[in-house]
Formats: C-alpha cells, structure tokens, sequence
C-alpha cells in the first residue's frame, strides 16, 4: 500500500487478496486460481477465487456473531459513506477503555483504530497470535456512545480470550465490524470514507474495498 503524499487524494485501506495469504486459523487459505488461461490457449482469461468471508480486509455483519441477525445483503449503503475517524493507539497489547475515552468521540461516529499491528505487513506474514485487539470494557464503551462503525487493523477485532463477546457487544447493537484495515503511513485525523462489501445473500460477513481522503 503506498503512504499518502497528497493528503487530498484517495487511499486505499485494503489488503491485496493473494494466495495463502494470512487467515483465521481453521479457516481455508486463499485460493486464486485461472479457470482459462490465454497464455496457454484458452478462450479467455478468467479467474476463479474460494476463500472464507472473513479473510483480508473484510466487514462483519451482525449475523457473524447474532442469531437471525442481519445478513451482509442488508447492509446500509450509507452505513459506511462518509466521515470517519483513525485514532492512534499506544498500548501495546490491546485496545484499551482508558485511551479510547481520551478521544471524546459522538454518537454515529465511524471509528477506526491505528494500533502497532499497522506496523507491518500482516497480510503477508504468518498469524499472528499476539496482535492488538480491543478490549471487551473499549468494546461496552463504544456501544454506550453509540458508534455507527468499528474498524480494526488486523483480522479479528476480538483477541483470543475476549473475541466472542466483543463480537456480540458491537453486533448485537448493529455495531458494524470493518476488520483487516491496512493502516501504515495513514496520519489520525478525520477522513473521507467509502467501505462496501460484496453483497452475499445470506453471508455473515464479506471482503470489502475501502477508500479513505483526509478532510
């Protein structure tokens, strides 16, 4: 992912779908392959991709974590059009309540959190075990503020111990999940986002391009 330089132009948050790259374990890996192949005599270029809907740069629907909670396909189209807010966390080992209240954040924000996962490029490294997640007290503070929006740089926004619970405070309140954000050289502030998932009819979840421009 390039860096921003000109702070007005669109940045792409997305990790690169590439075969065997990181996924949850127990998930299936990434699987890119050509159907046809004009360099060896097929008709056409054409290109078939299996993989779980929660690998790369993704987006939770509440149905993820929710019994006969909202699928994929219901997603809000305005949902996750406009503003929203990158914020730098220090700690590192998890989210925790104490830095996220520092940010006064509002009601409907779209939060997004910088964490020194960021720091390298997880997409094409082994899973990481130890990477930064939020924190089940951060993730009842969020729903007690009433964000729109909660977005992670890493795969899951839960850690081992916490991740099902966390998964449920923010679903279980139409909190929507944006998870595997590719965040090095991206500045905090205020940003310009686009974020859409595929639509999958009756999916739980599914990979997202997203693009942001500072404000």
């Amino acid at each position: 992912m390039k860096t921003v330089n000109n702070q007005k132009s669109w940045t792409d948050l997305s990790a690169p779908l590439t075969n065997k790259m990181v996924h949850w374990p127990g998930e299936p890996e990434v699987s890119i392959c050509k159907l046809f192949d004009m360099n060896k005599g097929g008709p056409a270029n054409v290109t078939t991709l299996s993989m779980s809907a929660h690998t790369g740069t993704h987006i939770d629907a509440p149905l993820h974590y929710i019994k006969n909670g909202k699928d994929i396909s219901s997603f809000p189209l305005d949902l996750m059009t406009g503003s929203a807010r990158i914020i730098e966390i220090k700690h590192d080992r998890f989210i925790p309540i104490e830095e996220v209240k520092q940010h006064d954040i509002n009601p409907d924000e779209r939060v997004l959190f910088k964490t020194k996962n960021s720091c390298s490029d997880w997409a094409k490294q082994e899973f990481k075990r130890d990477y930064i997640y939020l924190s089940s007290e951060a993730a009842n503070y969020l729903k007690e503020k009433k964000v729109s929006v909660v977005g992670v740089d890493y795969i899951s926004i839960g850690g081992k111990d916490n991740g099902k619970i966390v998964h449920e405070i923010l679903l279980g309140n139409e909190i929507w999940v944006i998870e595997g954000l590719y965040l090095n050289g991206i500045k905090p502030g205020l940003y310009e986002m686009i974020c859409m998932p595929l639509k999958i009819k009756d999916s739980d979840g599914a990979p997202a391009r997203v693009i942001v421009r500072k404000i």
